[in-house]
């Protein structure tokens, strides 16, 4: 009989009864709707094992005594699993159900009511078929059973796939046979409580296979986090030595890298009980050496004795007082088919390595490559990270083009940066390379390999880095994917480097003119009341003064000192008041505007008494754009610069004016033949309290008005000077019209 799981299984005789038209519902008896219900509750909790709410058969088979011993009036049931192993019935799986007014046999002693060896249970499992107690007249009823008053037994075996998974135990306390209904509804309940044992076995396999699985990966990850877990190369070195020691059982072990150059095998770590350091530090590619041998051909070696030629004339022994007599070794190539170095290790013992240990340190050769090149790039990103928030960028960009020329064994690298017409500029530059290779006009060759800078969001191009490969005998792939990826990465950490600079300045510029513009916020509220009382107080001076001379005409005509005195009195007074006029209004909100840069540098040098000793050249003045700017407050800002080189110079010199322009912006430069300003004080003058002076028509703050002014405008200015041959103030200002600028 072929049984799926949650299926009922009705013999075909009832299920013609289930099916007879003619059949009145009254005929048809409870126990059947009864039992028929209880299978569909059990399927639904067989289906349910191995669910979070159901791990095993224990509930499933409970429901299955229980409902027996409701469709079997008057009797008990019990349930044992069978273990095949050891041919015995599993006394602790005991599940069984009595009813209440019978005595309690789940209160029986496990010691008295254990299925006995040649009792129903073992006959019933040796036979595959059920055992019935009024059938066999050569089996007695245990007597702990007789006691309780049990009179039949019926036991039934529990079959999956022709194998016996337990047997289920009906104790009758009435002296009857089992019916034809009964025994068919018994029937469907073994089959049931033989799918829910089974499918509990079958899931706990499944769970044994997984765990083991789960087990050999947790010991793969455990190899790999004993490499992978060190910080530094050389420890991640050690370790993987030390377990190529002992899955091979060497004594001693070497790793030698290639260097930049691509020309010899340098150690970088060693381990054995009595060798700190090997005899050679280092090995030319070229030369006669068991692992340089390895390296050229790229292939492992396997040396039985190291007596045996050729190897005698090319072995370097570890120590002078070590012999060793066998040697493995293996070369380290990443993806791309680039030579990272070789592994080697060696044996006192004749025959001391065999293949299987040839294999396993290629397999953990490959393993290694990927350790070094994983340790070297993070140790890479976190040293980047370090200078992204401490360092310039220009020192950040210095410092990725080692990064990458060691990362990925290159002897230059440079990286480009756009400047604002958008040609490509060289930066900054690492290695040993000449000006002709270190260009990104190469980027065809097969030993230069470049990224662009890119920006995120709008994919703009900020430039270009870009590394070079020496050219060496030693075959390889180069402009690997790993190559690729590990270049990537450094350059964006070259983006972030560059965007945090500007980001930097613009935050600085931003806090400067928020700053400039508070300040002249509170300035302009004292400036407009100190301009009120100037006006009610000084202003009345004029009136007074004609009033005098109204009144008193005739006497004036005879005093002519007192005329002049009051008509000096009336034009101080005036003076004072424009004077004073001028420059409040410096404090005044700007009204930016389209101005001609060329026209306020003629205004300035027209508003100075030039010096004979003065000579002014303008060069790129003229046909410049015009600029966002007050044109008061510009012609101010070139006259004071103007002047300050008059005076650095003694008023005797040349200035040069030059002017050029980029798409975004137009550049003046105010250059002075004077002494120069020493670099420590670049910054300083443009400080408030630099300079107290007062100069004639000048309120007397210096060049930190200049700075003022320029920042208000939007614009910039900066001071370029050695202290020794001259200063040269460069002055930047938004275009007006960026279409017109080129």
């Amino acid at each position: 009989m072929k049984y799926n799981q949650g299926e009922v299984y009705l013999p075909r005789s009832f299920r013609r009864m289930k099916t007879r038209p003619d059949l009145p519902p009254e005929d048809i008896n409870p126990r059947l709707l009864e039992a028929l219900a209880s299978l569909n509750q059990i399927s639904n909790a067989i289906n349910h094992i191995g669910s979070a709410e159901t791990e095993d058969h224990a509930s499933s088979l409970q429901l299955i005594v229980e409902s027996s011993i409701r469709v079997i009036p008057g009797s008990s049931a019990v349930i044992y699993t069978y273990d095949p192993s050891s041919g015995t019935l599993e006394i602790g799986s005991r599940v069984f159900a009595n009813a209440a007014e019978h005595p309690p046999v789940s209160q029986a002693r496990q010691d008295v009511d254990t299925p006995r060896p040649n009792g129903y249970g073992a006959r019933t499992v040796s036979r595959k078929h059920r055992t019935l107690s009024y059938e066999e007249s050569d089996l007695e009823i245990h007597p702990y059973h007789v006691a309780l008053g049990v009179r039949v037994v019926a036991c039934f075996p529990l079959i999956v796939a022709e194998q016996v998974v337990g047997v289920l135990y009906i104790y009758l306390y009435d002296e009857r046979p089992l019916s034809q209904l009964e025994e068919l509804m018994l029937d469907n309940f073994v089959n049931q409580a033989a799918m829910a044992i089974y499918h509990t076995r079958h899931l706990a396999g499944v769970k044994r296979d997984l765990a083991h699985k789960e087990d050999e990966l947790n010991r793969l990850r455990r190899a790999g986090l004993l490499i992978s877990s060190r910080l530094r190369l050389e420890e991640t070195l050690e370790s993987i030595l030390e377990l190529a020691l002992e899955i091979s059982n060497a004594q001693y072990g070497i790793f030698r890298l290639l260097d930049k150059s691509g020309e010899y095998l340098v150690t970088r770590a060693v381990s054995s009980v009595h060798l700190e350091k090997p005899l050679v530090e280092k090995l030319p590619l070229n030369g006669k050496s068991i692992m340089a041998h390895v390296a050229r051909t790229r292939e492992p070696v396997l040396i039985q004795d190291l007596r045996q030629e050729p190897w005698p004339g090319i072995y370097y022994p570890l120590d002078s007082k070590l012999e060793m007599r066998s040697e493995l070794a293996v070369p380290l190539i990443n993806a791309s088919g680039r030579l990272e170095g070789v592994l080697n290790l060696e044996s006192p013992r004749l025959q001391g390595f065999s293949e299987d240990d040839s294999h396993l340190l290629q397999s953990l050769a490959t393993y290694a490559v990927t350790a070094i090149q994983e340790v070297r790039l993070l140790d890479a990103l976190q040293e980047a990270a370090q200078l992204l928030v401490s360092q310039p960028s220009q020192k950040v960009l210095d410092q990725l083009c080692g990064m990458a020329n060691d990362l990925l064994n290159t002897s230059a690298s440079a990286i480009w940066l756009r400047d604002e017409a958008g040609e490509l500029q060289l930066s900054v530059s690492n290695g040993a390379l000449d000006a002709k290779r270190i260009s990104p006009s190469v980027s065809d060759s097969p030993n230069a390999l470049f990224v662009p800078l890119e920006t995120g969001a709008d994919a703009k191009t900020l430039g270009l880095f870009g590394v070079f490969h020496a050219v060496t005998g030693a075959g390889r792939s180069d402009k690997s994917e790993w190559d690729k990826k590990v270049l990537a990465c450094l350059a964006n950490y070259a983006v972030l480097a560059v965007q945090n600079e500007s980001h930097q300045q613009a935050l600085r510029s931003s806090q400067e003119q928020h700053l400039i513009a508070e300040t002249f916020a509170a300035v302009g509220d004292i400036s407009a009341n100190l301009l009120h009382n100037m006006n009610n107080k000084v202003g009345t001076i004029p009136v007074r003064v004609q009033s005098i001379e109204d009144k008193y005409s005739e006497l004036l005509e005879q005093d002519p000192y007192l005329a002049n005195a009051l008509s000096e009195i009336e034009r101080s007074a005036m003076a004072a008041m424009q004077i004073v006029q001028e420059n409040l209004s410096h404090l005044r909100p700007i009204r930016v505007e389209p101005v001609e840069a060329g026209l306020r540098i003629a205004d300035a040098i027209h508003a100075i008494q030039l010096p004979e000793g003065i000579k002014i050249e303008l060069s790129g003045i003229e046909g410049l754009p015009q600029v966002y700017a007050n044109s008061q407050n510009l012609s101010f800002v070139f006259k004071n610069l103007i002047e300050n080189a008059i005076e650095a110079m003694h008023a005797k010199g040349v200035i040069r004016i030059t002017g050029s322009c980029s798409p975004a912006a137009v550049e003046i430069a105010i250059a002075d033949s004077g002494p120069g300003i020493p670099p420590d004080l670049h910054e300083q003058i443009f400080q408030l309290e630099f300079s107290s002076r007062a100069h004639p028509g000048k309120m007397g703050f210096g060049l930190w008005w200049v700075r003022t002014w320029m920042t208000r405008l939007g614009g910039t200015v900066n001071v370029e000077s050695d202290g020794a041959h001259g200063t040269t103030f460069r002055l930047r200002l938004p275009v007006a019209d960026p279409e017109h600028s080129a």
